[in-house]
């Protein structure tokens, strides 16, 4: 499965949602998608997409919460899933795109290239719902589920090394923040 169609695949979801993306591939891609003022795209931040996205959904439950993660991004903060796992914000959904390499920084390979396995990790931290899918059926499935279930979930979307022809977005960094944080402050009771 490539990132970009399952990207494509819930693009409609993420509408009226907070996305918090990490860098790289991940925040290219979607923003070839498509920018809105809730995308907040955590460029020179590696690690820290799932902490953002958790601060976010504690400070304000009445916002539905997404993480776009990588599989090197969440391993290099692993800590992430233990403290996601003990507050356990219903409106919070961690997904991981897992393609087995920093791709956005030379395509080294990553632990779960030689076994490690990041649902197993999630479930071990105590996060209440976790699945790893394979397909875009499979995915767009889960994320549908997770939604509905408001309860907080890992999904882990295996996919292709595969990414754009550039990792950086066209939103200037300060932009994107300001945006963000305004966005952040005109949302109400809507989602």
């Amino acid at each position: 499965m490539l990132r970009i169609d399952a990207l494509n695949a819930i693009y409609p979801l993420l509408e009226e949602r907070i996305v918090v993306t990490i860098m790289g591939a991940v925040s290219a891609e979607l923003q070839s998608i498509g920018h809105r003022p809730g995308f907040f795209y955590l460029q020179h931040a590696m690690g820290l997409a799932s902490s953002m996205g958790l601060g976010i959904a504690l400070a304000r439950p009445d916002l539905n919460v997404i993480v776009l993660d990588g599989d090197g991004s969440i391993l290099m903060n692993a800590g992430g899933l233990t403290t996601m796992a003990r507050y356990r914000p219903d409106n919070l959904l961690h997904i991981v795109f897992d393609n087995e390499s920093l791709l956005s920084v030379g395509g080294f390979p990553t632990a779960t290239a030689t076994g490690s396995d990041i649902e197993g990790m999630a479930a071990a931290a105590g996060i209440p719902r976790t699945s790893t899918v394979r397909s875009i059926d499979e995915f767009t499935e889960a994320v549908g589920a997770a939604l509905e279930a408001r309860e907080m979930t890992t999904i882990v979307a295996k996919v292709d090394a595969i990414g754009p022809k550039a990792f950086l977005t066209d939103l200037p960094l300060l932009e994107n923040r300001f945006q963000f944080a305004r966005h952040l402050r005109g949302t109400g009771d809507r989602q």
